[in-house]
């Protein structure tokens, strides 16, 4: 999992990915996966499977930090679609 979070941090979300989506074939009940799945569609600005990823890591673990990272992620979209709930 080091590996993946330096690959995170460096940018290399591509090859993070590639390694998560091995890894969860292999081991689907690990939230950390699910959590560091997130952290690196993040980083690439896919927000529905950020929410969906930190969503499976809460639902295996609810101590989960995907549960903080979660929040965060809904205010961000709170505050820049207010729009969106004033039609």
């Amino acid at each position: 999992m080091e590996t993946i979070r330096q690959l995170i941090n460096d940018n290399k979300t591509d090859e993070a990915l590639r390694l998560l989506d091995e890894y969860i074939k292999k081991n689907e009940k690990d939230d950390e996966a699910y959590f560091l799945r997130g952290n690196a569609y993040c980083k690439i600005g896919d927000i529905r499977q950020v929410l969906n990823n930190y969503l499976t890591a809460m639902e295996l673990n609810p101590d989960s930090p995907a549960q903080t990272a979660y929040n965060a992620q809904i205010k961000i979209l709170d505050f820049y679609n207010k729009d969106m709930y004033n039609h």
